[in-house]
């Protein structure tokens, strides 16, 4: 398996592209019920070529990344060869990103000496999709990349 099986939930959310992926290898629900029976090993495979399938149909569409933490939100715009970030970084230690009231603080404090913010842009060592995927797994969500493009406007400008 390239990335990591999609969780019951998931699977549940995809159950028609599920049906529709057996029916490309002419699996209908009789098979696969037996199949899952009789070769409980191939109904395994067939869960993670879906998954992967799934993933990296994701992870090709995906541009914008965030990721939240006590004191810091790293943002991320990803491109065929390299991904650019935008750490924001809470000089003040109680502050908590992680609830309303901190984003509330970050926005009243943005542009002062309690907010550290640094850029980067580092080229994909691996796989586009893979490196991305290594994101998510650390615990990064994708998003719309509002916060990201709010805050590189006012960068750049």
């Amino acid at each position: 398996m390239k990335y990591s099986r999609l969780t019951k939930e998931q699977f549940e959310e995809l159950h028609q592209e599920f049906i529709n992926f057996l029916a490309t290898q002419a699996i209908d629900k009789a098979e696969w019920d037996k199949i899952k029976i009789e070769k409980p090993e191939v109904a395994e495979q067939e869960l993670d070529v879906f998954s992967d399938l799934v993933w990296e149909g994701v992870l090709g569409r995906a541009e914008y990344l965030e990721h939240f933490s006590k004191n810091h939100i790293f943002l991320f715009q990803c491109f065929d060869t390299y991904v650019q970030s935008i750490v924001l970084k809470s000089l003040v230690p109680e502050t908590d990103f992680l609830t309303k009231e901190g984003l509330q603080w970050l926005s009243d404090n943005m542009f002062t000496e309690t907010i550290e913010m640094k850029t980067g842009k580092k080229v994909f060592t691996e796989e586009r999709n893979t490196s991305i995927f290594g994101l998510i797994q650390q615990g990064s969500f994708l998003s719309d990349g509002q916060l990201y493009k709010q805050i590189i406007s006012i960068i750049e400008s």
